[in-house]
């Protein structure tokens, strides 16, 4: 296995460091926010139907018990 040059390998780190397509602040703001929409949608749908399925259960045991 050949050595890697030290030198070399930064400056291609470097490179492909420059390829990259940074966000700007405007997207970086909206994804954020979406992610928290998201969050909060999720965890409304799944609060509603975690209290269906227990008012369901709590009415079907209360009719046989």
């Amino acid at each position: 296995m050949a050595k890697a040059n030290p030198l070399q390998f930064l400056q291609q780190a470097r490179a492909e460091v420059a390829k990259v397509v940074w966000p700007t602040r405007r997207e970086v703001f909206l994804t954020t926010v979406m992610v928290f929409v998201m969050a909060a949608l999720t965890g409304l749908f799944f609060f509603l139907v975690d209290f269906l399925i227990r008012t369901g259960l709590l009415v079907l045991l209360s009719a046989f018990g």
